[in-house]
């Protein structure tokens, strides 16, 4: 397979100027063409994977903290998803005993390479080359993974403790349902008082704010959370409509207050990060 260009951006200050890690893993709209030649089903089947244009939104919250921007698309691979969630029903280099736990994402098709799309169905023309997928977990998965991992620990190292937000996006689960989901692995992967500080600033923008469910976090939170160690992980999910266009597909007149929010949410993270260590000190 030809070599591709790197498939995340890196921002904000090296070493990382706030205690505060950002993480976008969902928002690339990079297809390569190997992607597009597989396909069984047209480009914009597989574009609903997208958290569409939620790196907008974070780039409009960005200040100095480090950030990561996944640019390939999400069908190329999942960085939400474990090296081990290989599906063998599309991948040659997988067999379901070599899975050391068939995960329910991965029997639903959404594993490391999706497979299915609600209302598209099955997106491959044939099973995927094994070598390519071991090139995608080497060349994408990996450096995404190092990457936010170093730069973690050096924010942990300067500041005593870090904390990763990990952004994504939802669509809308209907009318009275939340409008933004805080996930933390069910209290394991961040200190209590991280969450309670994002779920009272989300709530004070008005917008229904629900705990883990139907989202609590992923693969991200389980390998890079280390809250005994102080590097704490917490996932947010925006709805859609809160900040895209009446058709779902460009930024729209929402995007300004939900990139306030995010950044207010950013901003009273890293302030109890530092109260934390304050108070610790005393």
């Amino acid at each position: 397979m030809a070599s591709l260009p790197p498939s995340f951006e890196r921002y904000g200050d090296d070493p990382p100027a706030s205690p505060v890690v950002l993480s976008v893993p969902h928002a690339g709209r990079d297809y390569p063409v190997a992607l597009q030649a597989a396909l069984r089903v047209p480009l914009n089947a597989v574009t609903v994977l997208e958290d569409r244009y939620i790196d907008a939104v974070a780039l409009a919250a960005h200040a100095r903290e480090t950030m990561f921007i996944q640019r390939r698309a999400r069908a190329w691979i999942d960085l939400n998803r474990s090296e081990q969630e290989r599906d063998p029903m599309i991948d040659e280099g997988a067999t379901w005993t070599s899975q050391p736990l068939a995960t329910a994402k991965l029997r639903g098709g959404l594993g490391l390479i999706p497979r299915r799309v609600a209302g598209a169905g099955e997106l491959w023309r044939r099973r995927l080359d094994g070598y390519d997928v071991a090139a995608r977990i080497r060349d994408d998965h990996r450096p995404y993974h190092a990457a936010l991992a170093a730069a973690l620990a050096t924010a942990r190292a300067r500041f005593g403790v870090a904390m990763l937000l990990d952004v994504h996006s939802m669509p809308t689960l209907g009318a009275g349902a939340p409008r933004i989901v805080l996930g933390d692995r069910f209290g394991r992967s961040a200190a209590s008082r991280f969450v309670a500080v994002a779920e009272e600033t989300a709530k004070a923008s008005g917008h229904a704010v629900a705990r883990n469910a139907p989202y609590a976090g992923g693969h991200i939170l389980d390998t890079q959370a280390r809250p005994g160690a102080g590097v704490h992980a917490l996932q947010i999910e925006f709805d859609r409509t809160l900040y895209l266009d009446a058709a779902g597909d460009q930024p729209g007149d929402g995007m300004p207050a939900i990139a306030r929010l995010l950044r207010a949410i950013i901003d009273a993270l890293a302030d109890e990060a530092t109260a934390g260590l304050a108070l610790a000190a005393e």
